[in-house]
């Protein structure tokens, strides 16, 4: 998949679930069996403004040409991902999340984003080498 394409749809998937996170948090919440508090919708409303921010950047960058500016931002989200993989399997281990299903979904999709994120990277640092030698 070509960069533009997969930051199209990944900007698409961080725009929605921010959205979700940010104007309905307790939706998101109940599907993971979390016990609602206000200091847990703050919460999730905080993740959910950050992760529409970088959707909002990850499609306004989208088609912009290969750089070393664009490569760290794929790598950084790749690091990203990589690091929320691992958060919701150790709180549904610590009781803290209740519901499997609420977060077998979100873990593979970071696995499979960390993977892409990761390949376009890759891709980006023969391209932005061309870039940055041929203005």
């Amino acid at each position: 998949m070509r960069r533009k394409h997969f930051l199209t749809v990944s900007s698409t998937i961080a725009l929605a679930v921010g959205a979700v996170a940010t104007l309905a948090p307790t939706a998101l919440l109940e599907a993971k069996g979390v016990q609602i508090t206000p200091a847990v919708i703050v919460w999730m409303r905080e993740v959910g403004v950050g992760l529409f921010s970088i959707g909002l950047i990850a499609f306004a960058i989208r088609g912009h040409a290969p750089s070393p500016t664009m490569r760290a931002f794929l790598f950084g989200s790749a690091a990203h991902q990589i690091m929320l993989a691992p958060i919701e399997v150790l709180a549904l281990r610590a009781g803290t999340i209740t519901k499997l299903s609420g977060i077998a979904p979100n873990t593979a999709l970071h696995v499979v984003l960390a993977l892409g994120f990761i390949v376009c990277g890759l891709r980006e640092g023969h391209s932005s080498a061309e870039a940055t030698n041929h203005p």
